[in-house]
């Protein structure tokens, strides 16, 4: 073989072998991609409670009120696991609070294995999967992720919860972990904990010099007792987003829970915690960030954070949907309705609620696993309360769609413009990609999709009268024009605008070739 041909041979080898282009998601529930709209608004949605909810009652002993939860499903056999903390009472047998787990080959019919790992009293045959240390307190949380990258296959599920461990005489809260090759074995490592300590005890102190005697529990700006972990995708890294005390008006510690972080690679090692949201001159003066479970998610990083109100029935907890684009900056662009409100009367979620990191996404739908009680979240009784773990869902991607505005009747209007908008995106580069699909409802009027150069020239080919109208509500409207297809643009950027007729759109797939 001469020299050319193992050359063009490479070059063939190295097509096969390259990697798939994958599809990417624009997501309108903010303007990230957007260049400018006219005549349109930007409406947000809110997710269905599922008519079977709770999807797992509070029928066990230990479950008198069921709050943190992880939910996993299997990508290849679709079925479901779920971890939650339940609390039994105080006048119930040790322990207090357990980590339970369930399975689920829907999502919704939820079944307790009988275990038989830790007796809860003299019952012998049980769902509990890890209980706390003990010491000064039984708290325990769980957030639990699946990592199918680490190549020891018994550290593939990863727990993190707050603890109290005891190392020599000094017993400290904070942060632990564990690790399991099935999600119900739990081994927790051969590692001084807590892995990071965490602030608790009296409220309203003066802060503590570094190192001062007898204030070892007092930690500025530290994580607290509740937290929530995820897989940072864009910084191949863990973060943990929770609570986090900040000081009030004389300067003095614990007046509200912020919103903190911290990131590891090993999940063993964590960083020095970063407050990255706090309570504003907007909110109310109750307003508190219990904890705030954030998921990336098609770009963007999304928190379902859960909005604290202890002036009602012993701190009330309802969902305040938060956005951000790096995970740091973070925007609160829906805070006048809550994304998930407690639920009216009675029910097992109309007092508080817990929602986490870990929402399914399905192929058109995501679902929100959450655990709630009836009661305030610091006022839990012993059996008065109802619990359980509930799930509402969204159609997918749809947290907010762009619509346009009933009139348009500017100055510079020769004459009112009635239920008509466009939305003109930043420019896009459609080399790697063949297709576009449009998430909308155009159920009662009409959405065109056409092209414009980087300079804003029309496309000849590609313009609104060319391209074929979307007139019905789909997850996935094929984008196309009557002669031409993206493969016969020249190279180069071009702008997508969207013109919407009495119609609403939500995202647009980038689809590869």
């Amino acid at each position: 073989m001469c020299r050319k041909d193992l050359f063009l041979g490479l070059i063939v080898l190295f097509a096969c072998v390259a990697p798939a282009v994958p599809a990417e998601t624009l997501l309108f529930v903010d303007d990230y991609h957007v260049l400018y709209r006219a005549g349109t608004v930007r409406v947000p949605h809110y997710p269905v409670r599922c008519a079977d909810n709770p999807v797992i009652p509070d029928a066990k002993p230990w479950e008198a009120a069921i709050a943190w939860t992880s939910v996993h499903r299997d990508p290849e056999t679709g079925k479901y696991q779920i971890w939650y903390q339940a609390y039994g009472g105080t006048d119930t047998p040790q322990p207090q609070c357990v980590t339970c787990y369930a399975e689920s080959e829907d999502g919704i019919h939820f079944e307790r294995p009988d275990l038989g790992l830790f007796n809860y009293g003299d019952i012998q045959q049980t769902n509990i999967v890890m209980v706390g240390n003990g010491g000064h307190s039984l708290r325990y949380g769980n957030a639990v992720i699946v990592d199918p990258r680490d190549p020891d296959p018994t550290r593939r599920y990863k727990m993190a919860y707050f603890d109290f461990a005891k190392d020599g005489v000094v017993e400290m809260p904070g942060l632990h972990v564990a690790f399991s090759g099935d999600g119900i074995h739990w081994r927790k490592p051969d590692v001084p904990m807590p892995v990071l300590p965490v602030a608790y005890g009296k409220l309203e102190q003066k802060l503590p010099f570094p190192g001062e005697p007898g204030r070892a529990w007092s930690i500025p700006l530290s994580m607290s007792d509740a937290l929530d972990v995820f897989y940072d995708q864009p910084r191949n890294c863990f973060a943990i987003y929770g609570k986090m005390w900040i000081d009030g008006p004389t300067g003095k510690t614990a007046w509200k829970h912020a919103m903190g972080r911290t990131t590891s690679v090993d999940f063993v090692q964590w960083s020095t915690p970063e407050l990255v949201l706090a309570p504003d001159d907007e909110d109310a003066a109750h307003v508190e960030f219990h904890t705030s479970p954030v998921f990336y998610h098609a770009g963007c990083y999304f928190s379902l954070a859960q909005i604290l109100n202890r002036a009602e029935n012993g701190g009330v907890i309802d969902i305040e949907l938060l956005l951000s684009r790096d995970g740091l900056d973070w925007k609160r662009p829906f805070r006048e309705h809550f994304f998930l409100p407690r639920s009216d009367g009675k029910g097992f979620d109309s007092g508080s609620i817990f929602t986490n990191s870990t929402p399914v996404i399905l192929e058109d739908e995501i679902r929100f696993y959450y655990g709630a009680y009836s009661m305030g979240a610091t006022s839990a009784s012993d059996g008065e309360q109802l619990s359980g773990v509930g799930m509402a869902s969204i159609s997918r991607d749809r947290f907010a769609g762009i619509r346009p505005v009933s009139v348009s009747d500017q100055a510079t209007l020769k004459e009112p413009i009635l239920n008509t908008g466009q939305i003109t995106l930043k420019p896009l580069d459609f080399s790697r990609y063949g297709e576009l699909s449009l998430n909308a409802d155009a159920r009662d009027g009409e959405v065109r999709v056409e092209l414009l150069t980087d300079r804003g020239y029309r496309v000849a080919g590609f313009t609104e009268e060319e391209a074929i109208p979307m007139k019905s509500d789909s997850l996935r409207h094929a984008v196309a024009w009557r002669d031409f297809t993206l493969a016969d643009l020249e190279k180069g950027k071009y702008l997508v605008r969207i013109h919407l007729k009495n119609a609403e759109v939500f995202a647009l797939d980038l689809l590869p070739r």
